[in-house]
């Protein structure tokens, strides 16, 4: 049986000071909503939560953000103006993770009768 395949799509924002991620639904929901902004962010994000990298690009670990991080970077500790910007002039990344095959439980050994 295959697990893993998934895709994940997400907006990376290199900033001054920090790198910053959120994750979004699809690409084509950021695309709709820049040209149509009656479309409601909570259609486009997926969680209302940034992500911030230390300036390590958008394939390492993440943090969640800091109040204080997005006022030095934004100007507004508010998150929605913050996801606002980061949709608008941030990198759209969208990736594909392949399936995985193989044993689900190795320590079970042959299961040979003893």
């Amino acid at each position: 049986m295959p697990r893993g395949n998934a895709s994940q799509s997400k907006v990376h924002y290199q900033g001054k000071e920090e790198d910053f991620v959120i994750y979004i639904d699809d690409i084509e929901s950021v695309k709709k909503w820049k040209g149509d902004r009656s479309i409601p962010l909570a259609q486009v994000v997926s969680g209302f939560k940034i992500f911030v990298t230390h300036k390590h690009g958008a394939q390492n670990a993440y943090d969640e953000v800091s109040k204080q991080t997005l006022e030095n970077e934004f100007g507004t500790s508010k998150e929605d103006e913050c996801m606002i910007k980061i949709l608008e002039t941030g990198d759209l990344q969208h990736t594909e993770t392949g399936e995985r095959q193989g044993p689900k439980n190795d320590s079970m050994g042959t299961r040979s009768a003893h």
